[in-house]
């Protein structure tokens, strides 16, 4: 009898994720047939981002998050226009959806917040990136999506001011059991 661990799972996860996002990957954008159900897609009253503090690469960085206390990301192969992450994948990287109204901060942050509508529905943006939450990530503080590549980019932790966009110092296979598929 075979030992199901946590990584097993997620590689499981991963290989069914990926095949659904066979479309995504080759630049087209799928339209989904139904709104992610992810907590980032929830109604949300209030702020929508907040700051929080997350290790990214070993180091303890403030960092953007949804009003739970996730980390937000976002993906460098997408542009101010459109997604590059939508239908199956994003049930791994959930978008950070506002149904009605404009986003709002808990706080003061250097760049501007604005919602534009994307294949995921009406998808927040900060700095004119799309953002995201990560389903790897299972608390507060925790940045296990930064730096995985996928469809012709690199996912990175949202920031205040943005500059996260960097490599990871290290890989996120050796932190978080991820790997590098990005979903």
């Amino acid at each position: 009898m075979r030992r199901i661990t946590g990584r097993s799972i997620w590689l499981g996860l991963a290989a069914v994720v990926l095949a659904g996002c066979g479309a995504a990957a080759t630049g087209s954008v799928a339209t989904p047939s139904a709104k992610p159900s992810g907590p980032a897609s929830s109604s949300y009253g209030g702020a929508v981002v907040k700051t929080g503090t997350a290790t990214v690469s070993g180091t303890s960085e403030t960092v953007l998050t949804d009003t739970q206390g996730r980390t937000l990301y976002y993906l460098s192969s997408d542009t101010a226009t459109s997604v590059r992450c939508s239908g199956s994948c994003a049930s791994l990287w959930p978008p950070l959806l506002l149904p009605s109204g404009q986003p709002t901060a808990s706080g003061s942050l250097p760049h501007s917040l604005s919602v534009v509508s994307s294949a995921n529905g009406r998808q927040v943006q900060y700095d004119g990136h799309f953002l995201y939450t990560y389903s790897g990530d299972s608390a507060s503080g925790q940045a296990n999506g930064n730096g995985i590549k996928a469809l012709g980019g690199t996912w990175y932790v949202a920031t205040p001011s943005m500059s996260s966009g960097v490599a990871p110092a290290t890989s996120p296979s050796s932190s978080g059991g991820y790997g590098n598929s990005g979903y």
